[in-house]
């Protein structure tokens, strides 16, 4: 039987199509994309999983990672990867946000006290994250808690009072920085994260929320003066790369891959927490003061846990569904309730 135009034409673009499962043997370039600097524990280890795969599928699979946001902020990024130029990266809650909105339940404000909080909520909620990222056509290949945020200013914040007369940064179109400040009575200026370290450099914010880490690797701890006692949030990180992708690796190497990342991901955790520990030491050394609990400190912080409820509230049909919330907010009770003694983590 013959076979009609039509249908070689489509048998050809089949066969053509740059998406079609690879033949044994050929190389798959995975191109990712990070805002994070090099130059960190959090670098070596990512390095040994981009070494790691290379090794492991026999040099089937390559992964290349641009660093320090040479392809653009996350938003950059994610664009790039629509339109085929990247395949994945390393992504902050912000980041993820775009893809899953609902990933970023675990970063409302004033929510978590410690580490083992965060883990015991996130991992419960993992499957389910996973799931929903395939759904809109990406794979997890590791989660990461990138840290507690803190608060940085140039002036001591002994009260929410003194807070709500600086000028604060919070990422462009971010929601729950948006609603944060919204509900503590402040306007902030909205900015590219790229854009912090000048807008610092010419008073335009003098305050701004980040992780140790972050303070000190992208340099903006050097226009501050004074850092809070209490962190605000946790961030939560993930590396996704496309399905588009990944379905052209072998089904034994995407196994090879998957076990790779989810060992390594776990040992990133814990660089990221020495990190933030020995940022911290630099930051102290640096001359940067911590601001300790004033007399109105019990008020403040009714009113902060307030403003962090009020916030995850709003976020309520917007960001997630009511009974995801409802979960995230029954699984830190279960932690809590088996963990009484635990304590609220500070820095010392």
């Amino acid at each position: 039987m013959k076979m009609s135009r039509f249908a070689c034409v489509i048998l050809m673009a089949i066969l053509l199509s740059p998406w079609t499962a690879v033949s044994a043997g050929e190389k798959v370039v995975i191109k990712m994309a990070t805002i994070a600097p090099k130059g960190s524990n959090f670098m070596n280890t990512y390095e040994e999983i981009v070494r790691q795969i290379k090794a492991r599928t026999k040099g089937e699979v390559e992964v290349r990672i641009y660093w320090g946001g040479v392809q653009g902020d996350e938003k950059d990024v994610f664009r790039k990867i629509k339109l085929g130029q990247l395949h994945g990266g390393g992504f902050m809650g912000p980041g993820l946000g775009e893809i899953v909105p609902e990933v970023r339940v675990t970063e409302v404000p004033y929510f978590f006290k410690n580490y083992d909080e965060v883990a015991y909520v996130r991992t419960a909620l993992r499957d389910y994250m996973n799931r929903r990222f395939e759904e809109k056509g990406f794979v997890v290949l590791g989660w990461m808690d990138l840290g507690f945020v803190y608060t940085f200013s140039k002036v001591p914040l002994t009260s929410i009072e003194v807070a709500r007369k600086q000028k604060w940064w919070t990422l462009a179109d971010e929601p729950i920085g948006r609603e944060t400040f919204k509900a503590l009575g402040i306007s902030p200026i909205s900015l590219s994260i790229t854009d912090v370290a000048t807008s610092l450099s010419t008073n335009m914010i003098d305050a701004a929320n980040t992780t140790p880490y972050g303070a000190v690797a992208f340099q903006w701890y050097s226009r501050f003066k004074y850092i809070g006692e209490f962190p605000t949030t946790n961030i939560n990180g993930a590396t996704i790369v496309s399905k588009k992708v990944w379905d052209r690796i072998s089904p034994e190497n995407q196994k090879i891959i998957l076990q790779v990342s989810h060992d390594l991901h776990n040992r990133l955790v814990q660089a990221t927490r020495k990190e933030d520990a020995d940022c911290v030491k630099i930051l102290l050394k640096s001359g940067l003061k911590v601001v300790r609990t004033g007399p109105t400190f019990e008020k403040d912080m009714k009113d902060l846990l307030e403003a962090g409820r009020v916030c995850r509230e709003n976020l309520v049909g917007r960001m997630y569904s009511r009974e995801l919330l409802d979960r995230v907010v029954a699984l830190r009770a279960e932690y809590r309730k088996a963990h009484p003694k635990d304590t609220p983590i500070r820095l010392q």
